[in-house]
């Protein structure tokens, strides 16, 4: 069986549905193909399952990418009030966690039914568990061979995503066609992700699994001030998330345990105002007790004792102390991978990409959005709005 189409979209996530009503809308014919059984799983897994689905405060400095200006069109075009209109349009009450990050009250699936119901309106034709066998390109087509027939096109739109959660459906598919047409694709790895730590330091914190305080982590320049979590299998939370996109095997990563005082000059004080007392409870009073239990022990092992009565500690002390408590230092295992990982950095390079119509440079035919390009958001909203500007670039320019 033959099809043919002004259109074939090739990814049924949140690029791929945003790319497909955008273009159905302007009277173009869509077909949008997915191999999965089900569309939009990775948003309905999203953001704890309410969906982080934008950042009112979006810029391209949220961005990772060896070419950073790549972003800037499109997410000018698009902004996240744009998005945040059409949540309204459906009736999607949402919430503002964190300042800029706009969550569902209720569920992840109001933004998949948004994106279905979009598509439906539109006249998008979604065809699920459906594979491609292989793709080429004539002088003003494209043609595909796919488990339902042979399909000729105008053009084709790569939204097949990155490497992350494979449970999810993830695979290099995008990659291999980039590469198929001479595209560079750039290294990738695991983005937004849980480290792993060594057998050692796992034994110390596993009585603290599922404890979780704010702190600053830092790591190559970069220092992000959130919530860390200790699990059961190393460290996680927002920002240990956040600094693993920006963490490279091998490297250090430095934790302040109390981001928000200048801890030399409050030891100070204590041992002036508060000569009997105990450092230890001070302490309790800043963290959770089990952690300042762990954090004493894991001092004593670089040679560090907390004085008796804060009237017994020396300069040199309270100076080893603080130190080590706001920058304590130390080599992860590595990263859950992208088992568990919110992103895929790296990917398709964007040099060889126009950042207007996100076409490949040389042939207009073929297009790639969303998370397979070497575009990757921070977390808090980013990916999603990057997602939605890519797409709505694209289809504006087929």
């Amino acid at each position: 069986m033959s099809k043919t189409a002004d259109v074939v979209i090739i990814g049924a996530g949140a690029a791929g549905l945003m790319c497909a009503a955008t273009a159905s809308y302007q009277g173009k014919s869509v077909l949008l193909l997915d191999h999965s059984d089900k569309p939009a799983k990775k948003v309905l897994m999203s953001g704890g399952g309410r969906c982080n689905f934008t950042n009112l405060n979006t810029t391209p400095a949220n961005f990772l990418s060896t070419n950073p200006h790549f972003c800037i069109s499109a997410l000018k075009r698009y902004t996240p009030q744009h998005f945040l209109e059409l949540v309204e349009r459906h009736g999607i009450d949402y919430v503002e966690k964190a300042p800029g990050q706009l969550f569902c009250t209720n569920s992840s699936k109001d933004i998949q039914q948004l994106l279905l119901t979009e598509a439906e309106w539109s006249g998008v034709n979604l065809h699920m568990k459906t594979s491609i066998n292989s793709v080429t390109t004539t002088a003003d087509s494209v043609k595909i061979t796919s488990s339902m027939g042979n399909i000729s096109a105008g053009a084709l739109v790569v939204a097949t995503g990155g490497l992350s959660i494979p449970t999810l459906g993830a695979t290099g598919w995008g990659y291999d066609l980039a590469r198929q047409f001479g595209l560079e694709v750039l290294s990738t790895r695991a983005g937004l992700v849980p480290f792993t730590l060594h057998p050692e330091l796992k034994t110390q914190l596993a009585p603290l699994s599922g404890l979780s305080c704010e702190v600053s982590v830092s790591c190559h320049g970069q220092t992000f001030t959130e919530p860390l979590l200790i699990t059961h299998r190393g460290l996680s939370g927002p920002a240990l998330l956040q600094i693993s996109s920006y963490w490279q095997a091998g490297d250090e990563l430095s934790i302040n345990w109390l981001p928000y005082c200048n801890l030399l000059k409050e030891l100070q004080q204590l041992r002036q105002q508060h000569p009997r007392a105990h450092l230890s409870s001070w302490l309790g009073e800043q963290l959770p007790k089990r952690l300042v239990t762990v954090l004493i022990s894991l001092l004593k092992e670089k040679g560090i004792h907390l004085p008796e009565r804060n009237a017994d500690a020396s300069n040199q002390q309270l100076d080893a102390i603080a130190n080590a408590l706001q920058n304590w230092t130390f080599k992860p295992a590595g990263t859950e991978g992208y088992r568990t990982a919110e992103v895929t950095l790296g990917g398709i390079n964007t040099q060889q990409i126009s950042s207007q119509t996100l076409a490949v440079n040389g042939l207009e035919q073929i297009r790639f959005i969303g998370e397979v390009l070497d575009v990757t958001g921070q977390l808090g909203g980013y990916n999603f709005q990057w997602a939605w500007a890519s797409a709505v670039a694209c289809a504006n320019n087929l």
